[in-house]
């Protein structure tokens, strides 16, 4: 049974038992306790915790997930992947622990005639939370499950929580015996390879702390109402239908690694060690794309940092494997036809999926470049020294310096005959981490334990906002923060939190960016650069006294920037603006993903099942959205209930928060929605709304940038300004130049295609002379010279390849040099002859490869690489000379 059709059955499955169908949400939710979504419950946490009232009784969604703790491990099982497919289906206060079971139980074992996955019953085993005495008589009861196969497990087990504060609660897991040829009898308490976990059922009822029950650890409360929550492995069931050994063999992942035996010329099964390598590869290149496919780009922080590991780690597999030349597009290629029938729009997007994996594959290989050279330093320095250890700072060095992933480092001091002092190396790794984990959690929390802020909402309540209706106040200092610590005083130059107890400062919120501003007296003043709100109910302004000393319980003016607020509160209007043309104009569906309200420009996130939105349609939203503008419409704003303002057709909006009281944003009866941000009193303050671009930014959500007021005024006349000169330069009308630059473009690539035919021609033309010119050494031809400067890869390649067919028969060795300012790329290209007596052309590499500061590889047909120094070119050429006179000698 292919994945794909594993995913409808489980979506019909619950849909005929009266769930909604809720789409996949994107990998990147604005949650600051996680990088990606690593459960199907993410997206329904509001919902869980009873922070926002779930819009349907029941629900069941496929979900992207993706869990990055161990990225090192990965590949080392058969089992495990850092992306994954989560099927699950949820209660919200509807049906709890028997209702779950019952389905459960239907689906694993129903007839596949019927819709179900036809699983035997007498092979699957459950396990409870050690004291769940009602979920071991359901299961007696529902699935008729003998006593010996429930088995009760502790909290590690059998509780199931986010790894965060959050919801929670005790767990039932189903597990299906593969039988005895797999491991120990004794279920899965006894061994977890051979009785393998396939679905999770989790009777989501606490709300745990700081401190998790998993540990022993009591909740801290309950949840509104008993809720389901469940994730079945799709992967993992997908292997057990199709009959194969572990989720790396199944239909969407095996192609991956096909491919890469076809680039290797290895084939995975045979070697231990290049499975590992196979299977890295597979994983993450599944991963990578569905990263890259939700809008994540390679950097060093965060989402991206992790993007990059996981595409660097494939290039370095490739590596080990033999593999030299660039690989990840390929990969990308096979894991988008896998994929493409479950999330089409990874076809859509996929010149710039492709774009960015080989951007970021180039960078690495430059990376690779310069740490072997630093690489084969060290080495040289520690074989004079006498000893056989790489010390373990150095190979820190290459890691944290050059991103030369340790494991190739290992394999690379193998190869030269040394060892890697792995525990050092380790330890230094252990001790950036623990400063990256403090440095994340200072950024979290502002250098505050969250306690002081607790400690100041306990003492003086919640802040009073003002900003509605204020941009200047009286208020008093009820806390002061410094480096995170409860301080009296703060003298000029500190960095300083205020907490006042009441404040026109709008703190960041909603996608709109906070305030900044002045906090004043006769005595001191206080820059605010940013405000927070790190608990709720509390607003913590950010910022540095420039002079003066600020003190605990002072009272200050302040003072709002209104140039800065105007400008976002006219872009926040427009988002809501936008929003509305958008549902005009593609219908419901266009949904807010996620927004951010900045001086004079605005970005706005969407749901489009549709896909992209057309150039058209968006010149037609635009057009409507300045005609809103036009009309100079009153913004209105009022608190109400939140059944009113369902009555009245607001506008609520997926994942944020909110409680019995709402505040709703009318623009007549364009616009209304629920909202906490700042606006403009009527819309013409606007000016002028400019949408810039529309794109995909992941699975079915598009992303609209726009201008607002002046920006937009300028925009456009920058454009009009290019626009005139332009038509100036190409003697043409301004509505004419799309056809003019159109036709100059096509004579240009013609020109470049005439270009390329007859550089290709030249460089062919001296294949014959080349050969001709061969020097015979010990019975073996060689060619071995400077070919063309500034020649590529793939035409030195050819160029290698047709003077050795000209060799004929005998033994032959060629070896081509082509220099581009202070680089080099070359080639060694040997016959059927040459091989047969030893002399292989990637193991001729290492002769001269030093002798122009470069590294290459291969196999024995064909090996290129590239070196720094093209005035060594006439000592390689002498020292393969030697090699090849050695050989043929000893031959």
């Amino acid at each position: 049974m292919e994945t794909h059709e594993i995913v409808e059955r489980f979506t019909n499955h619950f849909v005929n038992a009266g769930h909604t169908r809720v789409a996949s949400a994107s990998l990147i939710l604005d949650d600051p306790t996680l990088l990606f979504v690593n459960a199907g419950m993410v997206p329904f946490k509001p919902y869980l915790l009873g922070e926002v009232p779930p819009p349907y009784p029941r629900a069941t969604s496929i979900q992207k997930c993706v869990r990055t703790g161990d990225i090192d491990e990965v590949g080392k099982t058969t089992r495990h992947n850092t992306f994954f497919q989560m099927a699950g289906n949820f209660s919200f206060g509807d049906y709890f622990k028997a209702g779950a079971i019952e389905n459960a139980w239907n689906l694993v074992t129903g007839s596949q005639d019927s819709g179900g996955f036809g699983f035997d019953p007498d092979r699957i085993w459950v396990t409870v939370y050690q004291d769940d005495d009602e979920a071991i008589e359901l299961w007696r009861k529902i699935a008729g499950l003998p006593t010996e196969r429930i088995q009760r497990r502790d909290g590690k087990d059998n509780y199931w929580d986010m790894g965060v504060p959050g919801p929670g609660g005790p767990c039932s897991e189903i597990y299906y015996d593969r039988g005895p040829e797999y491991g120990k009898e004794g279920g899965p308490v006894v061994d977890e390879d051979r009785y393998l976990e396939i679905w999770n059922l989790v009777f989501m009822q606490d709300v745990r702390g700081d401190l998790s029950p998993k540990l022993g650890h009591p909740p801290i409360g309950e949840l509104p109402s008993k809720n389901i929550d469940t994730g079945m492995g799709v992967e993992r069931v997908a292997y057990l239908l199709q009959g194969v050994v572990n989720v790396y063999e199944t239909d969407l992942i095996r192609p991956v690694i096909a491919r890469a035996e076809e680039f290797s010329g290895k084939r995975y099964g045979a070697d231990p060690t290049d499975d590992v390598r196979f299977r890295v590869i597979a994983d993450h290149a599944r991963s990578g794309v569905m990263i890259i496919g939700d809008g994540v780009t390679p950097s060093n922080e965060a989402r991206g940092y992790v993007l990059r590991r996981l595409l660097r780690r494939i290039v370095r597999s490739a590596r080990l494997l033999g593999v030299h030349e660039p690989v990840l597009e390929a990969f990308a290629e096979v894991v988008r036809d896998a994929m493409a029938p479950s999330y089409p729009e990874l076809v859509t997007d996929f010149e710039r999926i492709a774009a960015v994996v080989r951007a970021e594959e180039d960078a690495f290989l430059q990376t690779l470049t310069s740490g072997s050279r630093i690489f084969d330093t060290a080495v040289e320095r520690v074989k004079k020294s006498g000893s056989l250890i790489l010390p373990g700072d150095q190979a820190f060095a290459l890691h944290d310096t050059y991103g030369f992933p340790i494991d190739l480092t290992l394999e690379m001091a193998s190869e030269a005959g040394l060892q890697v002092d792995e525990t050092g190396f380790r330890a230094l790794m252990n001790e950036q981490r623990t400063r990256a984990k403090a440095d994340a959690a200072a950024r979290k929390t502002g250098h505050g334990d969250m306690s002081a802020y607790r400690s100041v909402l306990d003492s003086h309540g919640v802040t009073d906002f003002l900003g509605y209706t204020d941009l200047s106040a009286e208020a008093t200092v009820v806390g002061l923060l410094v480096d995170g610590q409860a301080v009296p005083a703060a003298s000029e130059g500190t960095a300083v939190e205020v907490v006042l107890d009441r404040t026109p400062f709008y703190a960041e919120a909603g996608g709109q960016q906070a305030d900044s501003g002045t906090l004043r007296s006769d005595s001191f003043t206080v820059r605010i650069d940013d405000v927070q709100s790190p608990v709720a109910g509390l607003r913590v302004h950010r910022g540095t006294v420039t002079n003066g000393t600020l003190t605990l319980d002072s009272t200050v003016i302040a003072e709002v920037d209104p140039m800065r607020r105007g400008a976002i509160s006219r872009a926040h209007t427009a988002t809501h603006l936008v929003h509305a043309g958008l549902r005009n104009a593609l219908g419901s569906s266009a949904a807010q993903a996620g927004s951010l309200n900045a001086p004079g420009r605005l970005r706005f996130d969407f749901t489009s099942p549709g896909g992209a939105v057309s150039p058209a349609a968006l010149n037609e939203i635009e057009d409507e959205v300045n005609t809103v503008l036009q009309q100079d419409r009153e913004v209105e704003w009022y608190e109400t209930s939140m059944d009113e303002a369902r009555k009245l057709g607001a506008m609520m909006l997926f994942g944020e928060k909110y409680g019995d009281r709402v505040r709703v944003v009318d623009m007549g009866d364009y616009s209304r929605e629920l909202c906490g941000g700042t606006h403009v009193a009527r819309t013409g303050e606007l000016g002028l709304v400019k949408v810039l671009s529309e794109a995909s930014i992941g699975s079915g959500v598009r992303r609209v940038e726009a201008l607002v007021g002046l920006d937009a005024f300028r925009h456009m006349s920058k454009e009009h300004l290019l626009v005139s000169q332009l038509a100036d330069q190409l003697k043409s009308r301004p509505e004419d130049l799309p056809d003019r630059v159109a036709g100059l473009v096509e004579r240009l690539r013609g020109a470049e295609r005439d270009l390329e035919k007859h550089r290709a021609e030249a460089v062919l033309a001296s294949a014959n002379s080349l050969a001709e010119g061969a020097e015979d050494l010990g019975g073996t031809a060689l060619v071995a010279v400077a070919a063309p400067a500034g020649l590529s890869g793939n035409d030195l390649r050819v160029l290698a390849t047709d003077v050795r067919g000209r060799l004929g028969s005998r033994p032959g060795v060629v070896a081509l040099f082509s220099a581009a300012d202070d680089k080099l790329s070359f080639v060694v290209a040997t016959t059927e002859a040459a091989r047969n007596n030893g002399l292989a052309a990637g193991k001729l590499v290492p002769a001269f490869a030093s002798a122009i500061g470069g590294r290459g590889g291969g196999k024995a047909e064909l090996a290129q690489g590239g070196g720094s120094n093209p005035a060594g070119i006439p000592e390689a050429v002498r020292a393969l000379r030697t090699a090849v006179r050695d050989a043929s000698s000893a031959g």
